[in-house]
Order: structure tokens, then C-alpha cells, then sequence
């Protein structure tokens, strides 16, 4: 049996009785977070251009575009309108392990299909959790090699949408396996470019798309050659390095969304939040104000420099500036939704702050427990030093996610897209309890 048929026959087989409560939990947790980037995202030019293709393409009247009260469109265009919408706002998840943002289009494909097919809302947390597994599994077995070879994220994340909509669409063992094949051949993507451009939610578009393709294809017949995924030059050698050997290992024993997955509480870049988090904990801690530092000293398992632009010019750059969230969080001691405004972005007194940032040495204690955590020193002109470690950020699985933060999160980005007081609350109660719903229609309906 080939991995693609392995994976394939364990995550169709599982049922949402299966699963532990708290997957379950952040299956609908991933639905709002997605949904709440979507809303800050939905005016971005990206987003938008995309978005008026979408609707002058046309097309099939299957599932809604978010925000939108315009007509259904096909699956593909809807799903990659979507999942555009989330990831252009760099507010999504994030995986702890190859900063994959696998909610994004799993939430997105999932949702298009359960209009189409009236699949329920066990039906699509189960989905939710399942995809999400593959997409961990496979975007490992693919790291850390493939980002430093230039490989972008959506080439684990893809894999998430298949399963969902295998799932979703009732695909059989064998199709799914031909579905997990096919998009392995078909997803493609640069870390330079989503680093650096808008090409970064163009990837999660793709990922969207991409998938339910595969499924559609498979579902009719389509076929591919099944070890795709770990042949030799395959999938896994050509973007990892190796055959991939321990992917199945434990599968359907534990959950990816239960240990590895993590919600952005905050915007921007995932591996920097704890940067952020820490220079604003030692900020308040020693009572520290912006005109007292004299440096920050950064530290963390790995890191020698400081990568992305130094002085961030818009959300683009920001997102993907370390020295931004040092500097953001020692100068205003928090970092929050506004920290994402183009005030926030432009303010002299961070980007002051951003000139006094140094490396320090790699921790050498506790430095297993260290995942995208990180260690921040502010230095006073008196000479005081205060120093505060954050291991893991807010908002990881492993550390446990309060609905309150999620709600905190939904209530302040979902304003962007115009849901007035009455839908937010009407559509956080439907995401609370989604494990009851009928299906994702009444929830569709409140977000057009």
C-alpha cells in the first residue's frame, strides 16, 4: 500500500465520533479565526482583483463568495476567492512545526463544498480535522528542507483542501489516493515571492483551488501514479529531501490540530509573535518606556540574524519583519490588531526602537521547549536589564486556546467586512455550536 492509499484509508474511515472534543473544538475555532482574517482581508486589492475574475468569469452557482451578495459561483473560483481573502490579511493560522497556513484554504474549500453538497456541520469538522492531519503530516515530512530551498508552505497546506473535500464529495479510498497524487504533481509556489509580494495569498488561493480540482478529477476517474508522494524524485525526495518514511507513523492515533496548530491571536507573521509577546511582557514587567531602551536582544534557538525588510512600509512588510514585533511590542508593551494600521507600521517611535535590535547568543537552557519561541532582552540607559522568555506563543494548541480570544479576535476584524453587531453574534453562536448545525448555510447566509 502507497502512502497516498495509506493516508487515504485511514482519514476516510474516521468518523466524528472518533475524534476528541477538543480537535473537534479547534476544527470550529479554525472556522472563525479564517473567517475573521477573511474580513480584514476582503478590501485588499489582491483579494479583489481576484475576486472580480471570479465573478466575470461566473459560472455554476454552487458556493458563495464571503461578504459578498452577489450570485453562487463554481466550488474552485469560491474556495480560492476565500481563502485569498484570509491569507492576504496575514491574520490566519499557523502550523508550530513549518509555519503552514493549512486553515486558510481547508476552511475555505470546506465550507464551498458543504453548500454544494449539504453536508452537515459534523460532517465538515470532521473534514476540518482530518485535512488538517494530512496537511501536517505531509508539510513535515517535507521540512525544514523545503523552505530553505525556496519552497512556499502551500505545498503542505494543499493537501488539507483534498481530504476535505474527498471527504465532503463521498470520494472512495481509491479516488482519494488519486486525489492526494494528482495534487502533489499540480501545487506549486515560491517562499521569495510570498515573502516579499502578494503572491504569498495568491499560494493560498491556489491551494484552495487546486484541491478540489484533484478531488473533482479523481471523483470522474482521473488517476495518477499512486507513490507519487515517495518514489524516487517524488514529491517527498523533490521538496524534502528524503522518502518521507515516517509520515504514516502513529496516524489516526493523535491529532495535528490538537498539538501543532495555532491561531493567530494577533497579526502578522506566526514565528514572531513571541518576539513581539516577550518585548512587551519585559516592557511592562521592569515598567520600561520607549525613550529609556538603549537595545533589544533577541534570542532563540537557530537564530543569527533577523530576516524580512528591517523597516517595514506596509502590512506586507510588516508581517514579515521580525524587528517590527520586537520593537512594536517593547514601544507600546502589547501588540494587537492595530499594530497591523499603517499608523502603527509608519510609527517613528518603533521604528526608532528597530534601530537598537541585536542578535544575542542561541539559548543553550530549555532550548527543547523553545517552539517559535523566543527569548527578548531591553537594556535601560540606567542600566537595568530585563529579560522575559516566551516558548510558545499565545494562541498554540499545545498551550490550550480560550473561545474568548477567538471571540476577541472575530469581534475585531469581522467590522472590516461591514457584519454588523446582530451577525457577529448570530454567526459566532452558529460557529460555537457547529458540531449541531445542519449544515454551513445559515452561517453563509449571515456572513453575505
Amino acid at each position: 500500500m502507497t502512502v497516498a492509499e495509506a493516508m487515504a484509508e485511514s482519514l476516510l474511515n474516521t468518523q466524528f465520533d472518533d475524534l476528541p472534543d477538543q480537535a473537534i473544538d479547534h476544527a470550529a475555532m479554525i472556522i472563525s479565526s479564517t473567517l475573521a482574517s477573511a474580513a480584514y482581508g476582503v478590501n485588499i486589492s489582491s483579494a479583489q482583483i481576484v475576486r472580480d475574475l471570479a465573478k466575470a468569469r461566473g459560472g455554476a452557482p454552487e458556493a458563495s463568495i464571503w461578504f459578498d451578495p452577489g450570485p453562487k459561483l463554481p466550488l474552485v473560483s469560491a474556495a480560492r476567492v476565500n481563502a485569498m481573502m484570509s491569507d492576504a490579511a496575514a491574520s490566519d493560522d499557523s502550523d508550530l512545526r513549518n509555519i503552514v497556513h493549512a486553515g486558510t484554504p481547508l476552511t475555505a474549500v470546506s465550507l464551498a463544498v458543504a453548500e454544494r453538497t449539504g453536508a452537515s456541520g459534523k460532517d465538515i469538522l470532521a473534514a476540518i480535522v482530518t485535512g488538517y492531519e494530512a496537511a501536517g503530516r505531509i508539510g513535515e515530512a517535507i521540512s525544514p528542507t523545503f523552505n530553505p530551498h525556496g519552497h512556499h508552505g502551500c505545498k503542505g497546506a494543499v493537501f488539507g483542501g483534498t481530504i476535505a473535500a474527498s471527504r465532503l464529495l463521498k470520494l472512495n479510498t481509491e479516488q482519494t489516493a488519486h486525489a492526494i497524487t494528482l495534487t502533489a504533481t499540480s501545487i506549486g509556489g515560491l517562499s521569495v515571492a510570498a515573502s516579499t509580494s502578494v503572491a504569498r495569498e495568491y499560494h493560498a488561493g491556489l491551494a484552495a483551488m487546486l484541491s478540489i480540482e484533484a478531488v473533482l478529477a479523481a471523483k470522474m476517474g482521473y488517476t495518477g501514479a499512486m507513490n507519487t508522494l515517495e518514489a524516487s524524485k517524488g514529491f517527498f525526495q523533490v521538496y524534502g529531501g528524503s522518502d518521507g518514511g515516517k509520515v504514516l507513523d502513529g496516524l489516526g492515533e493523535g491529532w495535528d490540530i490538537v498539538t501543532d496548530m495555532a491561531l493567530k491571536l494577533v497579526p502578522g507573521g506566526h514565528p514572531y509573535h513571541a518576539f513581539a509577546e516577550a518585548a512587551a511582557d519585559a516592557a511592562r514587567s521592569g515598567d520600561i518606556a520607549p525613550d529609556e531602551i538603549v537595545s533589544i536582544t533577541a534570542s532563540r534557538p537557530g537564530l543569527t540574524a533577523l530576516s524580512g525588510p528591517r523597516h517595514p512600509k506596509d502590512l506586507i512588510d510588516m508581517a514579515h519583519s521580525p524587528a517590527y514585533f520586537l520593537a512594536a511590542g517593547a514601544a507600546d508593551r502589547d501588540f494587537g490588531w492595530a499594530n497591523a494600521s499603517s499608523k502603527k507600521i509608519l510609527d517613528p517611535v518603533i521604528h526608532g526602537l528597530i534601530d537598537l535590535i541585536k542578535i544575542g547568543p542561541e539559548p543553550v537552557k530549555n532550548a527543547e521547549k523553545y517552539r517559535q519561541g523566543a527569548t527578548v532582552t531591553l537594556e535601560t540607559k540606567d542600566g537595568r536589564h530585563e529579560t522575559s522568555t516566551v516558548f510558545v506563543p499565545k494562541g498554540a494548541a499545545c498551550l490550550g486556546i480560550d473561545w474568548a480570544d477567538v471571540d476577541a479576535k472575530y469581534r475585531a476584524l469581522a467590522p472590516h467586512a461591514a457584519l454588523d453587531k446582530q451577525q457577529i453574534g448570530a454567526s459566532l453562536e452558529i460557529i460555537h455550536n457547529f458540531r449541531n448545525a445542519d449544515g454551513a448555510s445559515a452561517l453563509i447566509e449571515l456572513l453575505r
